[in-house]
């Protein structure tokens, strides 16, 4: 990671770092053979004096059973990135008195707007045989 400025990103997933591997009793010499270093190294990583790998990260979060995303549950936020991405806002929940209309309305409707009709027939004689299987 040569070249690249530590920031308070840094400072916090280090301090992250030896907790975690303090509360599972490692030490830094253990850790740092992991890593295929020397515990110096691992020193400036807890200090937030040099910038960790992912992989490194990675491997502490197994060593330690922490999950990796633990690492960074209140790292602070340097961007104007929301927490939630890019990612797509949350599906409202299917609702209906009877569960399965609401997804049948979906169903009808993309198969209606995405299939020709010999499609649509083979997808309902599925349906007939499916249902045929599952009541006998």
């Amino acid at each position: 990671m040569a070249g690249q400025k530590t920031d308070a990103r840094d400072l916090y997933l280090g301090q992250r770092m030896a907790e975690e591997r303090k509360r599972s009793n490692l030490t830094q010499r253990k850790v740092a053979q992991s890593f295929g270093m020397s515990a110096a190294q691992l020193q400036k990583y807890e200090k937030g004096i040099n910038r960790i790998s992912a992989v490194h990260l990675e491997i502490l979060s197994r060593m330690t059973g922490v999950p990796l995303s633990e690492f960074f549950k209140e790292i602070p936020h340097l961007d104007d990135v929301p927490d939630r991405g890019f990612a797509d806002a949350d599906q409202q929940p299917l609702s209906s008195d009877e569960p399965w209309t609401g997804l049948a309305a979906v169903v009808v409707k993309h198969v209606s707007d995405n299939f020709d009709e010999a499609s649509r027939r083979d997808l309902t004689r599925m349906i007939d045989a499916l249902s045929h299987q599952l009541n006998r």
